[in-house]
């Protein structure tokens, strides 16, 4: 679905992401994991086209994206969340997932002033996708409460909700349990579980080894902006170069 070649990213004399190639493969869990500054959040610039590449080719559904900026790389099926997440905190949780879904929508300025037939349709397109994917991530309880007053794991699964809105086929998930106990985590990895049991390609950044290495499907490891390893969890965690450098002993297979 997604082909990463050769892509490398350089600010100044800075090479953040060297020569990295992989395939995002469809209908599964890949991960990315690597020391902290190793290049993962740059690697998801990238590809969701926050930044573009100084050399190499981004290829999604057979289609040259390397020069494709965010919007664009939204359009076409490519969504992603951050670290951090970042939330209109006076809005409601319906309202701020119903801005979401604008990004399919065709309304203009006139449509707005004379509140014409496509405006109305597509308020309530947005208002249904919201609900939607609410209910998904199983936050239907909270939709009319304020942003700011919702819990920290609520604030994840309300991020996962926001990329589902704009009708993607990949989703770039980063750092997803960043921040939450490790029962949350365990729900959070069953929602990622049920996107893909729903049809959709998950990438994912983390830094939590026992969730990774009990769900992805193949995994990525960058080290000082390189790919020093890929394969399946069994693989990554018999790997010495990657025990070396990232995981350390206690995570290495029997």
């Amino acid at each position: 679905m997604l082909e990463i070649e050769k892509l490398t990213k350089r600010f100044g004399g800075l090479t953040a992401v060297r020569d990295v190639s992989v395939t995002i493969e469809t209908g599964k869990i890949n991960a990315i994991i690597g020391p902290n500054g190793a290049g993962k959040t740059t690697f998801f610039n990238l590809i969701s086209g926050v930044h573009l590449p100084s050399d190499g080719r981004i290829t999604f559904k057979g289609q040259d994206v390397t020069r494709a900026g965010a919007d664009r790389m939204a359009q076409l099926g490519i969504s992603r969340t951050f670290q951090t997440t970042a939330l209109f905190d006076r809005a409601t949780v319906l309202d701020n997932l119903i801005v979401g879904h604008r990004l399919r929508t065709r309304s203009g300025l006139w449509d707005v002033l004379a509140r014409t037939k496509r405006l109305r349709e597509e308020e309530r397109a947005c208002r249904e996708k919201a609900e939607q994917a609410l209910d998904f991530v199983g936050l239907s309880h909270v939709a009319n409460r304020v942003a700011a007053d919702i819990s920290q794991e609520e604030r994840k699964r309300v991020a996962f909700a926001l990329a589902l809105t704009t009708g993607p086929s990949v989703v770039l998930l980063d750092e997803p349990a960043g921040g939450v106990n490790p029962e949350e985590t365990v729900g959070l990895a069953a929602l990622i579980r049920k996107m893909v049991g729903n049809g959709l390609t998950v990438c994912l950044i983390e830094h939590k080894m026992d969730m990774i290495m009990n769900l992805a499907d193949k995994i990525m490891v960058l080290n000082y902006g390189e790919k020093i390893a890929e394969g399946t969890p069994a693989e990554i965690r018999a790997n010495p170069h990657v025990i070396e450098a990232y995981l350390g002993s206690e995570h290495a297979a029997a």
